[in-house]
């Protein structure tokens, strides 16, 4: 508990330093600046330099090292690095195959434009390195859109390439000292809002078709759109990241695992224009097509502030199916959603075997928060009779307080909604709640220890006694694996 407070007051103490705050901006966005992270987030199990040595935690450990200054580079804040980190992990690339490469990024404000990364790869940043993305459309290649969306996602075109980047990789490591990536998102929030871009707006990091991925102990800005996407991959690891983007900038998801296999998110500390943590697999008959599910997914000691979003989001594109999730140690703060599951009629798919527990809320809209009408498709050719399923979706020992309704949860008419359990939760509601705590359409189950009454559709189970919901007692690959104490230092090529 004194773990959790402090991470909310050092959140709260965060919000509160910025000169006017989240609300009420204007055209011209409040954005985070590096300078303002440093003073207070906290510590974390970062590396710990020794002379031209430093230490560091990771899934591999690398044989060969350089750094970012050996290249040319010029950490000014001003002169564009993009051929210097291209040139870098093109020539540590050589090593794949005799121990791996690790790329140290020194102390500066390193300005770069989109680059890729290769595999048995370390991306190091010092604690005082700030890697600022380029903000020229120019700088940022423009790429196919996704298979398993068919269009991107705020253009019907292609889309800019993320600004680190990597595909069909094996063994890929960012990390460092909370080291900060500086997405400089405001030119493209501003284009995004007035309509003037032919392609989706890039990421901070989106790594495809790839197979064991740790993001780790860094800080993440105002990134342009998502923050973090691994998609079409496995074995992930990301931990200890503090992600922050303005509370009024649609689209600034924090984390979103799409269509991936074992994967863990923990310590995280998020504050976001959109979605905490989004959980996705394709959207309509793309992801239904495609077929790849997310699933064995692990989320815990999240943090979370989204005013207008959830802290964790099932959904909307779930087409390629959605199961085995698991929550625990969740804290929210003035969000407007826990947990919400967002689907429609065309997108198929499914979203089951969800498990939650373990959740602290403070002034929250919902709690609990269901829709079947989420409505929008990429194009006319979804299949209207392509109906999700719903189905054991379980919520456990949980405690909001100021909340404004309780749930809201509302099915398809013909799709019902089916085996949800809430068991063990105690809800305070606001000063002025809603006349109608709980609205519930189209859904089934049962509830057990829970206040305020739920709605009849999900009736008491044994009056009298809590009853738990069925969380499984057996752990997934991701859970068991340990990353490994790793030494660097400087070392010429």
């Amino acid at each position: 508990m004194r773990s959790l407070l402090y991470t909310i007051g050092s959140l709260l103490i965060l919000l509160l330093s910025h000169d006017g705050g989240f609300t009420g901006a204007s055209d011209a966005e409040h954005t985070f600046r590096a300078t303002d992270i440093h003073t207070h987030r906290h510590r974390r199990n970062h590396g710990h330099r020794r002379g031209e040595e430093f230490e560091y935690s990771a899934l591999s450990c690398r044989a060969y090292s350089a750094s970012l200054d050996e290249f040319g580079a010029v950490g000014d804040g001003v002169t564009s690095n993009t051929a210097a980190f291209r040139d870098a992990v093109s020539q540590l690339s050589r090593f794949a195959d005799y121990g791996g490469s690790l790329l140290f990024v020194p102390a500066g404000r390193w300005l770069t434009g989109s680059f890729n990364l290769t595999s048995h790869f370390t991306l190091f940043l010092h604690r005082d390195a700030v890697l600022l993305a380029s903000q020229e459309e120019s700088d940022y290649e423009v790429i196919e859109p996704l298979p398993s969306y068919g269009r991107g996602r705020d253009t019907d075109g292609g889309r800019f390439i993320s600004l680190l980047f990597g595909s069909n990789l094996t063994d890929v490591v960012i990390t460092g000292e909370n080291g900060t990536i500086d997405g400089q998102g405001e030119p493209w929030w501003g284009k995004f809002k007035r309509g003037e871009l032919k392609y989706t707006r890039p990421y901070l990091i989106e790594i495809m078709h790839s197979d064991g991925i740790q993001i780790s102990n860094l800080t993440f800005l105002n990134s342009p759109s998502w923050h973090i996407h691994p998609v079409y991959s496995s074995n992930i690891v990301i931990q200890g990241l503090t992600i922050l983007a303005p509370v009024t900038v649609p689209n600034t998801d924090g984390i979103n695992p799409d269509s991936c296999t074992n994967t863990r998110i923990e310590d995280c500390h998020i504050v976001s224009g959109d979605d905490c943590i989004a959980v996705k697999s394709g959207w309509d008959q793309y992801g239904i097509n495609y077929g790849m599910p997310t699933k064995q997914l692990l989320i815990r000691r999240l943090t979370c502030i989204s005013p207008d979003s959830a802290v964790i989001a099932l959904g909307s594109e779930m087409s390629g199916g959605i199961e085995d999730v698991r929550a625990e140690d969740i804290v929210a703060i003035n969000s407007e959603s826990g947990i919400r599951i967002k689907t429609a009629i065309g997108r198929g798919g499914y979203v089951k075997d969800v498990y939650v527990r373990g959740m602290t809320m403070q002034t929250m809209k919902y709690v609990f928060w269901m829709t079947g009408s989420y409505g929008s498709h990429p194009d006319e050719h979804y299949d209207p009779n392509a109906l999700p399923v719903i189905q054991n979706i379980n919520y456990q020992d949980m405690v909001a307080e100021n909340v404004t309704m309780p749930a809201q949860l509302a099915g398809i008419t013909g799709d019902q909604f089916t085996g949800i359990c809430i068991s063990n939760v105690t809800i305070t509601l606001s000063k002025k709640p809603k006349k109608v705590l709980w609205n519930c359409t189209d859904v089934s189950g049962y509830t057990s220890g829970v206040t305020p009454e739920p709605c009849q559709l999900l009736p008491e189970k044994q009056p009298g006694t809590v009853v738990p919901c069925n969380f499984p007692e057996s752990s997934i690959p991701i859970d068991e694996v340990k990353l490994q104490r790793c030494y660097s230092r400087r070392r010429l090529m």
